[in-house]
């Protein structure tokens, strides 16, 4: 990933803490020299390894499976909040659109989990990653678990040991602060999420660099 140096991220603790919100990536593996890649809902756990592991599972009938634990490194992409940038946000004239965002890229090689044990533990980290009270806080459980156990084949468990994590927070941060609180005030107008969400994490890097 190209990261100019004021982009950067390199805090691990705020790089996992995106991983861990948005934690629906863009798998991808180079099969036969082809990009292949598969959308999952990934648990990242920080604790496990010197640069956390991954944990997920894609269906049996998608043969990205077959290319794990291969010769290559997979690359799980994860995106952030993001948004346009109107110029007519940029103090001071003579710009031109762009978009803020952040993205977080974890390589590994993915290891399949046979075990049915481990699979059923994998599974419960993805269900307790997005369960809450809203939602009933649903667990395998409450299932009949002759059913679920049919319903493993169908899938194939894996943990990816996480071997190099880069981060890119492209928020402005090479524009003046005037411009760069200009654009804060156009995206909060919008009255968006995404857009309100750049904008608190601009407030955040500008308080992180006062000018």
């Amino acid at each position: 990933m190209y990261v100019p140096r004021h982009f950067s991220a390199e805090d691990l603790v705020e790089l996992g803490a995106y991983m861990r919100t948005f934690k629906f990536a863009a798998l991808i593996t180079t099969v036969d020299a082809t990009p292949y890649a598969s959308h999952l809902p990934l648990v990242y756990d920080p604790a496990e390894g010197a640069f956390g592991t991954l944990y997920g599972h894609v269906a049996r009938a998608n043969s990205h499976w077959q290319s794990f634990a291969g010769a290559s490194d997979s690359l799980a992409i994860f995106t952030g909040p993001n948004a346009y940038v109107s110029p007519n946000w940029l103090a001071g004239g003579n710009a031109v659109p762009t978009w803020n965002y952040v993205a977080v890229h974890a390589y590994g090689r993915p290891q399949i989990v046979e075990n049915e044990d481990q699979v059923l533990a994998i599974l419960a980290r993805l269900t307790g990653e997005n369960e809450t009270p809203k939602t009933g806080m649903w667990t395998a459980d409450k299932m009949d678990q002759t059913v679920l156990r049919g319903m493993l084949k169908g899938i194939v468990a894996f943990a990816m040991p996480v071997s190099r994590i880069e981060g890119k927070r492209k928020m402005s941060q090479n524009k003046p602060p005037e411009v760069q609180q200009s654009a804060v005030a156009g995206l909060r107008q919008m009255q968006e999420p995404a857009s309100t969400a750049v904008a608190d994490i601009m407030d955040v890097i500008q308080r992180e660099n006062p000018a």
